[in-house]
């Protein structure tokens, strides 16, 4: 199914029962948009939050931490809020990599000897090998070995019976992004006008990460074979990607509504409703990370502290993001430079209550971005994320300073709790 204009859509009011009807493997909406609280409760979280500064491992995002675990005790649930450490960004260690790379490329190239060829093959070769694990979700020796550290906050809430078997863990993230020429709204725009035909195939935007990586790694070849043509292209990569992260460095960080203070209301509408209707047989986390736009490092902190509880044969990571968008989608892979599909069995059963809860879901489209659910599926656990995208298959307003509250579809999320409160319910009725 081809994605919709977009735009935001005036809330959905109450509708005559019916069957879903499908259209283009799409379920048709046929109820109302949820409880008489529901638009309350997710407009103060949002409007709220989006007030806070909030970059990766900050005071502002402790602010929003607080805050978060402060609404979720006034629905009656036991909170914590656990520190990790974090460096707090991305820019930083994927800049100094490419960096290293550019130097050592342009070394090889003004003075050909054994010395320089040595020198940009390691720095190359370890550029190239430190990149693709902190893009893809992996340890992230480098920056932990290297970069500055400083703390981040997750909030966690437990709630169902202590001692159901099934877990099902439901994250969002309350960080908000730093902005960058490379995330202008009208990049993807014109991609889409460019090639409407490729764009309409299309199962995911083009893998932009690809060029953080790609100078390492060229440089690294081109020193081992010799080729000055690979050395200089690996010169041109390493040198827009450190120009890139500069750019991102030094840009404000935006207000992140969509992206992801839209998780975090349908985090806390599902808060409320199971504090007045609880689900029993399941054990159910809400969790909310910090410093996920620095590549899920709160994520990463929060799976080694609770390691040992997580059972990979029993546990279900639902991951929500960007769900303030036109368009309600259910991903079915993600990764930035290796896709990696998610759980078959969780997406068919999130398709499963989406028609039940009468909720429009599209298919089809993975997300060449990263998110939480990527770290889960990393360390072994079942993972599948839900999002929402504009008509460019990407989130709407992504990165951008155009990510504030009146930039939403409330529809969509309130679309979106439908679901989630009815995948929650059917995991319990599943026991």
């Amino acid at each position: 199914m081809s994605v919709p204009e977009g735009g935001g859509r005036a809330l959905r009011g109450p509708t005559a029962e019916g069957s879903p009807q499908d259209s283009g493997g799409a379920v048709r909406a046929s109820r109302a948009s949820g409880p008489d609280w529901l638009l309350e409760e997710m407009r103060l979280c949002v409007q709220t939050l989006s007030g806070f500064l909030r970059p990766s491992a900050s005071p502002g995002e402790r602010r929003a931490a607080e805050w978060i675990a402060g609404r979720l005790r006034e629905h009656g649930f036991q909170v914590s809020v656990q520190s990790e450490t974090a460096h707090g960004g991305y820019w930083w260690p994927l800049g100094a990599l490419n960096a290293a790379a550019a130097a050592a490329a342009l070394a090889r190239l003004l003075r050909p000897g054994r010395a320089s060829t040595a020198g940009a093959v390691l720095a190359g070769g370890i550029g190239a090998a430190a990149i693709w694990d902190d893009v893809g979700g992996g340890r992230q020796w480098f920056r932990r070995a290297v970069m500055p550290r400083r703390l981040t906050w997750n909030v966690h809430a437990e709630l169902g019976e202590p001692d159901a078997q099934k877990l099902i863990i439901v994250v969002s993230h309350h960080d908000a992004a730093h902005s960058g020429l490379v995330f202008h709204p009208a990049l993807p725009r014109l991609a889409a006008k460019a090639f409407p035909k490729l764009h309409q195939r299309s199962t995911h935007s083009v893998p932009i990460m690809y060029g953080t990586w790609l100078g390492p790694v060229l440089t690294a070849l081109g020193a081992a074979w010799g080729s000055r043509r690979m050395l200089r292209l690996g010169l041109a990569f390493a040198l827009g990607a450190s120009l890139a992260m500069a750019d991102i460095a030094r840009a404000e960080v935006v207000p992140g509504a969509n992206d992801n203070l839209s998780a975090v209301a349908v985090l806390l509408a599902l808060a409320r409703s199971l504090e007045e209707e609880p689900v029993h047989g399941v054990r159910v986390w809400l969790l909310s990370t910090g410093s996920e736009e620095s590549f899920m490092e709160g994520m990463q902190g929060f799976l080694r502290r609770h390691r040992d509880a997580l059972d990979p044969d029993r546990t279900v990571v639902l991951c929500l993001e960007c769900l303030g968008g036109p368009t309600l989608t259910l991903l079915e892979g993600e990764g930035m430079l290796r896709m990696r599909s998610y759980s078959e069995v969780d997406k068919a059963a999130l398709a499963r209550a989406a028609e039940r809860a009468g909720v429009e879901l599209m298919r089809r489209l993975s997300t060449v971005a990263a998110t939480d659910a990527l770290v889960a599926m990393r360390r072994g656990l079942r993972a599948v994320t839900l999002a929402s995208v504009d008509e460019t298959k990407f989130p709407a307003n992504y990165h951008w300073p155009t990510d504030t509250p009146e930039n939403l579809d409330w529809e969509t999320m309130c679309d979106a709790f439908l679901l989630c409160e009815r995948f929650l319910r059917e995991q319990a009725n599943l026991r």
